[in-house]
């Protein structure tokens, strides 16, 4: 039986008045250009690769200061979709041959047909946008790690490194994987971005150049805000298996 969940896709959503800001330096840290804009009011786009197939979508939002949620290209929407809502999700709108979501924590994903996509893009400097991370208050974690566990039965799901993650690992080829954070404290889900670096402070130092600034530094990963003020990680992860290099030792 061939998978279901065929792609993935990070959408990041930043202010709308800030949209074209958003795209320069994105476009910048992963070497990619903008697509032509799309929508009633052209609010987004697809960051595009020569040689690749895109893996990181753009959307400009009326209000908040926007995040991140996850685009998931599959083999049959309305049976995606019908297993989400059984798992506990709700249709937030449903456009017919694509659909919004939201998680039982409140995290918004989408599901659109598959378009044949099937090249992931390269290693960019020594970092790969390739994670969105849910942050999740501590009375919906548990039940939000159900939900994605089963919803993406293919993909690995298991702890990550410290307590409060739990790692989705997708199968070979899929550009995209997900973090759940349990935070300490309780408000809405919501969701950021997150690259993989062979060198933390080296990827630091080439995005502040673009406009970044660093918030915080944690365990393994600094968290930066870009032009757009939208907050996003920089891990110490390694760009092409995703995982941590203790990780991945432990697992050879």
């Amino acid at each position: 039986m061939s998978r279901q969940v065929r792609w993935t896709y990070a959408f990041m959503d930043r202010p709308a008045e800030l949209f074209g800001v958003a795209c320069d330096f994105w476009t910048a840290v992963t070497d990619t250009r903008p697509s032509e804009p799309r929508g009633e009011n052209e609010e987004f786009t697809t960051l595009l690769h020569d040689g690749a197939d895109a893996c990181v979508k753009v959307q400009g939002v009326a209000s908040g200061p926007g995040g991140a949620h996850l685009d998931f290209p599959v083999a049959d929407v309305r049976e995606f979709t019908r297993s989400a809502v059984a798992l506990g999700a709700e249709v937030v709108a449903d456009h017919g041959t694509w659909a919004v979501l939201r998680s039982p924590a409140g995290q918004q994903l989408c599901t659109m047909p598959w378009r044949a996509e099937a090249t992931r893009p390269p290693v960019v400097r020594g970092s790969r946008l390739d994670q969105v991370c849910v942050d999740v208050g501590p009375s919906a974690y548990d039940a939000e790690v159900a939900f994605w566990s089963a919803l993406l039965p293919e993909w690995q799901s298991r702890p990550g490194s410290l307590p409060e993650f739990h790692v989705l690992r997708p199968p070979t080829g899929l550009p995209v994987r997900i973090l759940l954070q349990r935070l300490g404290a309780e408000r809405p889900a919501s969701a950021h971005l997150d690259l993989a670096c062979t060198d933390i402070d080296a990827t630091r130092a080439a995005h502040e150049r673009l406009g970044a600034q660093p918030v915080a530094r944690g365990t393994h990963w600094t968290v930066m805000r870009d032009p757009a003020g939208g907050t996003y990680c920089l891990t110490g992860r390694d760009p092409e298996t995703g995982g941590l290099p203790a990780r991945e030792a432990e697992a050879s």
